[in-house]
């Protein structure tokens, strides 16, 4: 499954992908914020490629000027997620190389994963979250239209930090369409 948007194109991660993943995988400013520890080789982002980016929702942010990815985005649906157990829900999660923040990217990708959501796969509810003070993914989900669900205590990396989660029913997507 491949899905566009103005800018991006999103589609399976593959293999080849891997010097691209550990590039932006590697800095510790993109990883910890999201939960997971940097990459510490090529090797050990193709074991990623294999094991997490692999779901059947799980997509690469490509350019669509180069094609290469940029990060990735992903629907995890029941069974591969801690937010919900119900079929007709699901949760966003994302991740953006560095240079690409404060573009715009996360929300175009995630406005389009969102739309499949609701209008292909047939969700009443995605659901996301950030770690207490990631405010580059808390303003991703406000202007997607998440709205504050409850918190929680979560590890990240060794230490219990909050996790704040959030809900978009797909009533309040399409009232905001």
């Amino acid at each position: 499954m491949m899905l566009t948007t103005e800018r991006l194109l999103l589609r399976p991660w593959a293999e080849t992908d891997a010097d691209d993943l550990f590039f932006y995988a590697r800095d510790p400013d993109v990883g910890p914020a999201c939960g997971w520890a940097p990459h510490k080789s090529v090797e050990e982002s193709r074991a990623v490629l294999r094991s997490v980016l692999s779901g059947p929702e799980c997509y690469a942010l490509c350019l669509k000027e180069s094609g290469r990815p940029i990060g990735t985005a992903e629907l995890m649906l029941a069974g591969n997620t801690d937010l919900t157990d119900r079929a007709d829900e699901c949760e966003l999660g994302y991740w953006l190389g560095k240079p690409y923040w404060g573009q715009g990217y996360m929300p175009e990708a995630a406005a389009e994963l969102l739309r499949r959501a609701f209008e292909e796969l047939g969700m009443r509810a995605v659901w996301c979250g950030y770690h207490e003070g990631n405010d580059k993914s808390r303003r991703v989900q406000e202007k997607l239209g998440f709205a504050f669900h409850h918190a929680r205590p979560v590890q990240v990396l060794g230490r219990e930090t909050i996790g704040r989660v959030n809900l978009l029913t797909r009533q309040q997507w399409l009232a905001r369409r």
